[in-house]
């Protein structure tokens, strides 16, 4: 799949803002401020940086070869996913899920059910 397609896909999650602290070159996606994926690229290759389960990370690190601790990110909680078509879509989605499901449970009670009730 195309890197669009997945930029969509995490468009697509209520209450997403596509943000550019890093510069032009690195795309941010918040949900009400807290970022749960970062799109770049780096050395004609894309990349995208999600949040994880700390245990499932290394996991996804053992099994895939284009799954990687997070790049400049901590490494613990983040992994960087090159898009490098060795991945089966549905995975990347289903990570792309989990990493806003993670952040989404952090936000305040009424504002984190809000948004969870939208992913339903």
């Amino acid at each position: 799949m195309e890197l669009t397609h997945f930029i969509e896909y995490i468009k697509e999650k209520p209450e997403v803002v596509e943000d550019y602290p890093f510069g032009p070159e690195v795309k941010v996606f918040k949900v009400q401020g807290k970022m749960f994926a970062l799109v770049s690229r780096r050395e004609g290759k894309y990349f995208i940086n999600l949040k994880c389960d700390p245990l499932e990370a290394i996991q996804l690190r053992d099994i895939f070869a284009a799954i990687k601790p997070g790049y400049h990110m901590n490494k613990k909680h983040w992994n960087t996913v090159e898009l490098d078509a060795s991945l089966p879509p549905g995975e990347i989605e289903r990570m792309i899920d989990n990493s806003f499901l993670l952040v989404a449970k952090t936000l305040k009670k009424e504002l984190r059910d809000y948004i969870l009730r939208q992913c339903d």
